[in-house]
């Protein structure tokens, strides 16, 4: 993106800051790192930590959404973010990537005026030699999409590899519809114009084309055949924008793979990463945290 616009996602944020509510009234830092804050200009997106406390509320719909699967830090992101894709949140890993040899730059800190980010924020001058910084934790797969691929996901990933836990490969789904009543009666979980719906759709077409059971198929948290109470294996499981990623690990203790459409969109690619089992002996035991 121009770096006009990335300073505006900013600016937007830090409007949301001043206006304070719950569950901004947490947020304790800001700082920012990566290409925008080297003063890159045409940044892929904006990197920036995010550490905040937590009150009952927010532990409390911390500890439901890990429960189900959920983004546990969703109501913090919606509320910094508003709509904008454009903003990388790493949440409570200001010392892992100090440790790294990040160098981070303070933007705001509890007790002070969102003025004082403002001014911080201006002081970031434009440097035309700065370009893009190099992605860690990058392996194949992620090319094209690593701005897509959380900071956290491609080090779990990248190490369930190194590991030889896993392959990962990249693919770009074709948007189709599958023919089975069963992949039809599961795409009405969403309306027509849903990205997730177009997303499923293209996921199970893509299934079916390879002679997958569908029986076997847990989709964006429930099966498309059967109930997610019986004690089925489902060997492929599916998910969207990193909603379930916390279950990866855990479904491939005993199921064979996971498709993992990285962003849907109404319109756009979509691009998915098909990861399979190698070695369960060297999975993590229990979910990806």
């Amino acid at each position: 993106m121009k770096r006009e616009r990335a300073t505006t996602l900013l600016n937007d944020m830090l409007d949301r800051l001043e206006e304070g509510g719950w569950p901004l009234n947490l947020v304790d830092e800001i700082l920012l790192f990566g290409s925008y804050a080297r003063g890159a200009l045409n940044p892929s997106d904006i990197d920036m930590v995010v550490e905040h406390r937590r009150d009952d509320r927010l532990t409390s719909e911390f500890v439901q959404a890990l429960s189900y699967g959920r983004d546990p830090s969703a109501s913090m992101k919606r509320a910094l973010k508003g709509n904008s894709r454009g903003l990388q949140i790493h949440f409570g890993e200001r010392k892992t990537l100090e440790a790294e040899g990040f160098e981070l730059t303070m933007l705001w800190t509890r007790g002070e005026p969102v003025a004082a980010a403002r001014s911080r924020l201006a002081a970031i001058t434009p440097d035309p030699a700065a370009g893009r910084a190099p992605r860690d934790h990058m392996i194949e797969a992620f090319d094209g999409i690593d701005r897509w691929v959380p900071r956290p996901v491609r080090i779990d990933l990248t190490d369930l590899v190194d590991r030889k836990a896993v392959t990962v490969r990249q693919l770009q789904l074709a948007d189709a519809h599958p023919n089975h009543p069963a992949a039809l009666e599961a795409l009405a979980r969403w309306s027509d114009t849903s990205p997730l719906r177009r997303a499923a759709a293209a996921v199970l077409a893509h299934l079916e084309g390879n002679a997958r059971p569908l029986d076997s198929v847990y989709l964006h948290g429930d099966p498309v055949i059967g109930s997610r109470y019986s004690d089925t294996v489902w060997q492929t499981g599916v998910g969207f924008d990193w909603r379930y990623y916390r279950s990866v690990a855990h479904h491939l203790q005993q199921g064979t793979d996971w498709f993992e459409v990285v962003r849907p969109t109404r319109t756009q690619p979509l691009h998915a990463l098909h990861i399979t089992v190698q070695d369960r002996s060297a999975l993590p035991r229990g979910s990806v945290q």
